[in-house]
């Protein structure tokens, strides 16, 4: 059982079909530079915990959800990341950029449990753990990807990352924004 669900978990942010969470991923990184990795663990992270309870307490029909507003909403919240990124000096209110990873995180994980709930069974709590944790593996994959990019762009051809920040929050906010545009729920 822990394997399907970790897989399952896994899937879940690697799948390119499901690319806004990997653009929420993109976002999330793009202020920060490859030696940040600590910074950015406890980022992604905040975003798994926040992701988990909001995924616990749907699968547990404790919170309603109205999954056209969660589809809206999960785009808004990279939306918001990116312009965060541009208008933010680096380095400031980072415990503020922490309950922000873990409060879209809450948003995130109502967006998957009307499907979780579907495959779930008596047993609750091992099936939401192996979940999460290959959700943190596969972000931690997508991150290192991410960083070997921008390693790559700042080290070979000499990018600023002021420039990686705007141009990589410009396109993640971009594609976002018209995510939104397309699933505004009335």
């Amino acid at each position: 059982m822990f394997s399907t669900y970790f897989q399952l978990g896994f899937e879940h942010i690697t799948d390119l079909n499901g690319y806004d969470h990997m653009l929420f991923l993109l976002a999330l990184c793009a202020a920060y530079v490859y030696s940040d990795w600590k910074k950015i663990l406890v980022l992604v992270t905040a975003f798994t915990i926040g992701h988990s309870i909001t995924l616990a307490l749907a699968v547990l029909n404790i919170i309603p959800i109205n999954g056209a507003w969660i589809e809206f909403l999960i785009p808004v919240t990279i939306v918001a990341t990116a312009a965060k990124n541009i208008i933010a000096k680096q380095g400031k209110a980072a415990t503020a950029t922490y309950l922000m990873a873990l409060g879209f995180g809450l948003i995130h994980g109502m967006g998957f449990s009307n499907y979780l709930r579907s495959l779930l069974g008596d047993e609750l709590l091992m099936p939401l753990f192996s979940f999460n944790i290959g959700l943190e593996v596969g972000q931690l994959l997508v991150v290192s990807i991410i960083f070997l990019v921008q390693f790559v762009l700042i080290n070979t051809i000499s990018v600023k990352h002021k420039h990686w920040n705007v141009v990589v929050s410009l396109i993640a906010g971009g594609i976002s924004l018209l995510l939104a545009a397309q699933r505004i729920p009335f």
